[in-house]
């Protein structure tokens, strides 16, 4: 396996993802435990389907529209900047996010899915720019990944420390991830004669 690719899954799937740790934290607070890790797999597999399936939809595309999906994450960054930006200085729900006495693994695997909007919008011009061999290293390297995720929302858990700092910038830095990626498809890609 290319280690270069291996470093890519790892970096994109840590900066689409640093949301979910707050939230499997507070699934794990709840007393989630086993539940879920299930969930988190279960709703994170049902983004990867529908990624993979879209990529491969993608590759029809003729070879110079396919740096313009570099776009759909661009529009994702200033989507989720605008909404920190319009809700700056209020305090989070989160306990909205989360059921009362410990959610199910279906109920996890819900919120991942439902939270996921953003990672198959950046997932999908990845994958269809990686081919089906990148596509699978991606994937594999995201599944094994779930699982480091799912411990450290429970280290996270019981650190409240750690949960307020990614309770207070999270929302910042998920936007200007978004933003760089789809800068960097568009710019890679020589979209628009960058």
């Amino acid at each position: 396996m290319n280690l270069g690719i291996i470093g890519q899954a790892v970096g994109l799937f840590a900066v689409t993802n640093v949301d979910d740790i707050l939230i499997l934290a507070l699934f794990f607070a709840q007393g989630a435990g086993h539940r879920g890790s299930t969930g988190q797999y279960l709703g994170f597999a049902a983004i990867l389907v529908v990624a993979v399936a879209a990529a491969l939809g993608a590759t029809f595309l003729p070879e110079p529209v396919i740096p313009y999906l570099g776009l759909l994450p661009l529009a994702l960054g200033l989507k989720a900047a605008w909404q920190a930006w319009k809700h700056r200085g209020e305090d989070g729900d989160d306990e909205d996010r989360t059921q009362a006495g410990g959610p199910t693994s279906m109920a996890v695997a819900a919120v991942t899915l439902a939270n996921g909007g953003d990672n198959i919008g950046v997932y999908v011009p990845v994958f269809a720019t990686a081919g089906v061999g990148g596509m699978s290293v991606y994937a594999v390297v995201f599944l094994i990944l779930v699982a480091v995720w799912c411990s450290a929302g429970r280290f996270v858990a019981t650190r409240p420390v750690i949960g307020t700092a990614l309770a207070r910038w999270g929302h910042v830095l998920l936007p200007v991830v978004l933003i760089a990626i789809g800068l960097l498809i568009l710019v890679e890609g020589g979209a628009f004669g960058l």
